[in-house]
């Protein structure tokens, strides 16, 4: 993972949540099919998607925010204060400003290259979900 090219901490943090959503969702779609391989493509997205939403993202930053460090909690708030200029769908501002700042963090760290921290932060971000559920 991470690529070669300007360092995480230049970009913009929408360019990283741009990143991180893609991350994200190509986690947890591989941890659906893992566990579901059965299901349809159908029921594959309905039950992704669950997992993908700004409501979603948002309650699973909420619940991993003690097991981050400091440096990555600035990344957070950095992705939660942009202004996207975007509306959400479904999701009220305060969510999707804090989803924003969780793609933001994916992002930065599969960009940094720190994949043993991004697969921590997923695997404990996908147990946060589940538990919550």
């Amino acid at each position: 993972m991470g690529m070669n090219g300007p360092e995480p901490g230049t970009l913009s943090p929408l360019v990283l949540a741009y990143v991180g959503d893609a991350c994200f969702e190509l986690y947890i779609r591989s941890r659906i099919v893992a566990e579901n391989a059965k299901l349809s493509p159908q029921k594959l997205h309905r039950l992704t998607v669950g997992y993908v939403s700004a409501s979603s993202q948002s309650d699973i930053i909420h619940g991993i925010w003690d097991i981050l460090e400091e440096a990555e909690k600035a990344v957070v708030k950095k992705g939660r204060n942009a202004k996207s200029g975007t509306t959400p769908k479904n999701a009220d501002v305060v969510q999707y400003r804090y989803a924003t700042g969780f793609e933001t963090l994916v992002g930065y760290l599969f960009l940094k290259g720190d994949t043993n921290r991004l697969s921590y932060i997923l695997d404990k971000s996908y147990d946060f979900f589940v538990s919550d559920k």
